[in-house]
């Protein structure tokens, strides 16, 4: 009888821990909820931290496209060669791909702005020894090859920084504020960066163009110095780099609102982003144009990145918002491929590679500030990282798909397949949002 009543009092104590966890977990989703909804615009501008962050993030975004401009335009010009030019493209971009889940648990682990000041100096070095080699006359494929391949390193290990360190400068709901921004620096170094470029080598010589680079990265290096930034070294002691890569990669498979947003992402990257990667095609298939034709096409690509880096900088903290906006942004994305068929001449061109490039630049920042606002401190370097691969590695591999398909049946029956494919697959994730609506994490 006491051993009855033993287990029966054990019972209802384990009934009541139930019911008290229970109502526990609904009053803490409950509060997210609440403080979800209080969300409102907050501008990052308004963080004298990130007011220190931001020129310095300008002038190497603009020191970065300089650069990149340099190794493209001296590649051609060393070797007339397609080839040649898409080799040196690949060494720039493949990098990333391989290094970026290592520098994303580098970034987990040291202070981002001691990596983002590592990366200037190596950029500084970059600029260095082109404009060394240059006015010595001693430039050559070498050389090129050298200075592309380090450069690719120098962006795999500046991105994740980066992107590990605007969290630290500005409250969560100044996130989205601050992502928005960065964008729009970013898309404005890449139509100022080479036309600064195109001026020095024209005016001067190329060798000043290095010099030049090498000045916004000196600059860029002094206002990182400048920057303090409460940052707090991981606890308990760490694992080696291979451990903390898998354990990356299992977090990743744990969490499905992540997988979410990382197949938006992807999503994205392949069917907008691509066409952005082949405007140098459209341009000539579909205009019949030249280097005049194609400068206004980036020109306005750019121009869009602005516009999207802006109307999400103006958005609030608030996952479910965020989500229908990204998802619009995919939607209209695939719509506006559609669409091309109907679009002819410069200016409707103009126009639609435009709209294109804002609802792009809207679907990635989008996406990188829901993965920002949701990772946890301890995996986000790592975490990021892998949006880094997919931001960059989609685009490439959507760029060749498209590319030979574009040879085999044109632009318009190619971007009609992918738009149709894009809208379908958009509405298939966008129905399985309540994987990061339900998950209530701060």
């Amino acid at each position: 009888m006491r051993n009855l009543l033993v287990v029966r009092l054990q019972q209802f104590k384990h009934c009541i821990n139930r019911q008290y966890l229970s109502m526990v977990k609904k009053s803490r989703k409950n509060f997210s909820d609440c403080r979800e909804k209080r969300q409102v615009h907050q501008s990052a501008l308004a963080d004298a931290r990130f007011r220190r962050y931001y020129p310095a993030s300008w002038f190497s975004s603009m020191g970065a496209w300089l650069l990149r401009f340099l190794l493209g335009w001296s590649a051609w010009d060393l070797t007339h060669s397609a080839t040649w030019v898409g080799i040196v493209g690949a060494l720039m971009l493949a990098p990333a791909l391989f290094l970026s889940p290592w520098f994303g648990i580098l970034s987990d682990r040291v202070n981002p702005r001691q990596g983002l000041r590592l990366s200037m100096v190596i950029h500084s070095v970059i600029t260095l020894m082109g404009a060394g080699t240059a006015w010595m006359g001693v430039y050559d494929r070498t050389m090129l090859v050298v200075l592309a391949a380090t450069l690719g390193v120098a962006t795999s290990l500046h991105s994740p920084m980066r992107l590990a360190l605007v969290p630290l400068l500005v409250s969560r709901e100044a996130l989205p504020s601050a992502v928005g921004y960065s964008a729009m620096s970013f898309n404005i170094a890449r139509m100022v960066g080479p036309a600064m470029g195109a001026a020095l080598v024209a005016q001067l010589d190329i060798t000043a163009a290095w010099l030049a680079a090498m000045l916004m990265f000196a600059i860029s290096f002094l206002g990182l110095t400048r920057l303090s930034i409460a940052w707090d070294p991981p606890d308990g002691p760490q694992t080696s780099y291979p451990q903390q890569l898998v354990a990356g990669f299992r977090h990743l498979l744990q969490r499905a609102d992540l997988r979410l947003l990382l197949a938006l992402t992807a999503l994205n990257g392949l069917l907008g982003r691509t066409i952005i990667e082949l405007l140098p095609a459209l341009s000539g298939h579909v205009l019949q144009g030249g280097s005049a034709e194609l400068a206004v096409l980036v020109a306005m690509a750019g121009f869009g990145s602005v516009l999207g880096g802006l109307l999400v900088s103006r958005q609030a903290a608030q996952l479910g918002r965020l989500l229908a906006l990204v998802c619009a942004a995919i939607g209209l994305a695939s719509l506006s491929l559609i669409s091309l068929q109907w679009f002819s001449g410069m200016a409707g061109m103009a126009v639609w590679v435009s709209c294109l490039s804002v609802v792009t630049t809207v679907a990635g920042t989008g996406s990188q500030t829901l993965i920002q606002l949701t990772a946890e401190r301890e995996y986000r370097g790592r975490v990021m990282s892998v949006w880094t691969m997919l931001a960059m590695g989609a685009p490439a591999l959507g760029a060749a798909a498209l590319g030979a398909g574009v040879d085999g049946y044109g632009f318009a029956l190619v971007s009609l397949l992918a738009g149709t494919m894009g809208l379908g697959l958009v509405l298939t994730l966008y129905a399985r949002r309540s994987l990061l609506l339900s998950t209530g994490n701060p």
